[in-house]
């Protein structure tokens, strides 16, 4: 069993965020794989189903970024997973809008919601960044992420959440380069 988290701030106003590309990417996947409904659980919204042959929890924390580890880590302790079972999907300042690369472990990089399950679970786990760019100067950043998604990133970012939940079935067998190669491509 695995347990993919996404990472995001729950509301409707922040739902088209980049910050909130992690959930965006949770939803898509769980349309495309048939996961079942959301139910309330460990502080958050998770969803039961399969990929490919591999049984996969969704879970996006309704603890607000900052605190997402609380939640993560009650899923873990709950299932009693090792961090090795954990991908968490996230916004990444420091890649190119609409890339996505796979890393295993690392530091943080300022990101709130990783530095919590860092905190709570240490540095370990699978991370899925999607990109969103970075606004050119440290004093535009916070405005950057907390920003909605442009009209013309729209159909873009549609595109790159299409490939992410087409291709899941590479993360879930653990071939995070065929993941990255095969989202690439359907990008073009």
């Amino acid at each position: 069993m695995q347990l993919w988290v996404g990472l995001g701030n729950p509301g409707a106003q922040y739902a088209m965020n980049r910050h909130n590309v992690g959930f965006m990417a949770l939803d898509a996947i769980a349309e495309v794989h048939g996961f079942a409904p959301p139910a309330k659980k460990f502080q958050g919204w998770l969803q039961e189903g399969r990929i490919g042959g591999d049984k996969v929890l969704l879970l996006k924390p309704a603890t607000f970024m900052n605190d997402s580890g609380r939640s993560v880590g009650e899923a873990i302790r709950f299932y009693k997973l090792g961090v090795e079972a954990l991908t968490v999907f996230h916004d990444e300042l420091d890649l190119a809008p609409m890339k996505v690369k796979v890393k295993q472990g690392g530091g943080t990089a300022g990101h709130n919601g990783l530095r919590s399950i860092d905190q709570h679970l240490g540095p370990d786990f699978r991370r899925v960044r999607i990109g969103i760019g970075h606004p050119g100067h440290k004093d535009r950043v916070t405005g950057h992420v907390l920003g909605n998604y442009a009209k013309t990133e729209i159909e873009p970012l549609s595109d790159l959440l299409g490939a992410v939940a087409a291709e899941a079935d590479w993360l879930a067998k653990g071939d995070d380069t065929r993941f990255m190669n095969d989202v690439a491509l359907r990008l073009g």
